[in-house]
């Protein structure tokens, strides 16, 4: 039998501790991303977008030009 990429415990190409990694590493971007988008009076729901290759990008343009439901400022 061959133990070769991606068999057996030592070749697994994600482990447990892979996956930790990439909660805690998905937390450190989720968690403040989701606490601005709050304070600026949208969904914290939309942090999500951020790991969304392009989108990510439109979602940013259009959160920089966009009336801020959170800002008091008036025109």
């Amino acid at each position: 039998m061959m133990y070769g990429y991606g068999y057996g415990w030592s070749g697994m190409g994600f482990g447990p501790m892979h996956w930790l990694f990439f909660v805690i590493m998905v937390m450190i971007v989720v968690w403040p991303l989701g606490r601005i988008l709050s304070r600026a009076g949208f969904s914290p729901l939309w942090s999500i977008v951020a790991f969304i290759p392009i989108v990510n990008l439109i979602a940013l343009w259009l959160f920089a030009f966009a009336d801020w439901p959170g800002s008091s400022e008036t025109k």
